[in-house]
């Protein structure tokens, strides 16, 4: 992660570097008209060749605070992910100026997850905590040995450090009390995730991409306030203000996925016949929320009025009333049953949701796991970490396999 020093480098745009530098970043994907008057809920363009820096900083600081979840974010302190990087360390200063304007102020707590992967990492870790220290806010830093083990396999690089990061950030907020934390994804990182997820395979939930704010832990959430913000805008912002940030020469290696579209495919996209392609990416993920939101309810709904927890821990659907409605909805009403009962996700996939919706439509259709040497019940159904359905009477029982049945597996 090398050093940016933007101090009024407009200024001196005309220069061979600096024009070498800006054509460099137009080639991966930064413009200098920005494409956030294009969406909905995005900051308008922020044309500032013409426009003071008070009324910049104005601008980008009201975009910030309405992207905020109301007052309750103030209410207790609030932990800011900072990797160093330009969005992070806009998000710092908006939200320390934010705190700042407040009659009695909110206690600002900085934190650095540092990733084993670059040799560059102690020097961004040397530079959140400076500017940290400049802000007068307190800074965590924690080592996070990402390659350490065999723990990569069936996750990636990308995504265990993501696992650990986010693990570490809900351990430093519950050690101060916080409720929130604050990360800076921004609409660029939005779109680059829509168009992720849609290349992969996803359904209409992965298609709404990242919440504007989720559960981190119990009691505890996790919010993007930049969602509604280029960053080109971020850049700017701090331009005006003169605060340098680092650069992760790693977000330049097109080996990573996320790094090849932010790179290679969204501008040639853009350049071509679909300039606004990635506006359009947020839109469709605006209204692939709001199905998944809607289909969500009722699939909750159909919990509430079906289901009944038992004492062991499974919960017992009745089937009848259920057998005629839409696979789709059934699928969905079985990833809600596993988010509310907390069971493992990790290894459930679309495939399993559907087996467990054609169980309850015909339940006289025997399923049973890929790979598993136990003879199934004619239907019933073995799912991943340890999780079994089975159909009796009428009723669909679901949940972790009795300690007896282990045991009797193990003797078998």
């Amino acid at each position: 992660m090398a050093f940016v020093a933007p101090l009024w480098w407009l200024r001196h745009f005309h220069s061979g570097q600096f024009r070498r530098g800006w054509e460099g970043a137009n080639a991966v994907g930064w413009a200098w008209i920005s494409p956030l008057s294009l969406t909905g809920g995005t900051m308008g363009s922020m044309d500032t060749l013409g426009e003071e820096a008070g009324v910049l900083e104005e601008r980008f600081l009201a975009a910030v605070a309405q992207a905020l979840p109301g007052e309750q974010v103030w209410a207790a302190p609030l932990v800011i992910g900072v990797s160093g990087g330009a969005d992070s360390v806009g998000l710092l200063l908006a939200l320390d100026r934010l705190a700042r304007s407040r009659p009695a102020g909110t206690k600002l707590i900085v934190a650095h997850a540092r990733h084993d992967l670059r040799p560059e990492a102690a020097d961004d870790e040397a530079f959140v905590a400076a500017l940290a220290g400049r802000l007068e806010h307190p800074f965590v830093s924690q080592r996070l040995p990402v390659l350490a083990g065999d723990g990569i396999r069936g996750e990636g690089v990308e995504g265990r450090a993501r696992r650990m990061r986010y693990a570490w950030l809900a351990e430093v907020a519950c050690a101060a009390g916080a409720r929130h934390v604050a990360v800076a994804h921004t609409a660029d990182d939005q779109a680059e995730t829509i168009l992720h997820r849609l290349l992969r395979g996803t359904g209409v939930g992965g298609l709404a991409g990242m919440a504007a704010a989720r559960e981190l832990a119990e009691g505890m959430a996790l919010v993007r306030p930049l969602l509604g913000c280029c960053g080109v805008d971020v850049r700017r912002f701090l331009t005006h203000v003169g605060q340098p940030w680092r650069e992760d020469a790693s977000n330049s290696d097109v080996a990573y996925a996320r790094n090849f579209l932010r790179h290679r495919v969204l501008p040639e996209i853009a350049a071509g016949p679909y300039p606004a392609a990635a506006a359009a990416l947020r839109r469709v993920g605006v209204q692939a929320g709001a199905l998944a939101g809607a289909l969500s309810s009722a699939a909750g709904h159909l919990l509430e009025i079906h289901g009944q927890r038992q004492a062991d821990g499974s919960v017992v659907l009745q089937m009848g009333p259920l057998a005629r409605l839409d696979q789709h909805l059934l699928a969905e009403m079985f990833v809600t049953l596993w988010r509310r009962e907390q069971w493992p996700q990790r290894d459930m996939t679309a495939r399993h949701y559907t087996q467990l919706a054609e169980l309850v439509r015909t339940a006289e259709v025997p399923l049973r796991a890929a790979g598993n040497s136990r003879r199934p019940n004619p239907a019933a159904c073995d799912l991943p970490s340890g999780i079994e359905a089975r159909t009796t009477a009428g009723r669909l029982s679901i949940g972790p396999v009795k300690r007896a049945d282990a045991a009797g597996a193990g003797s078998a």
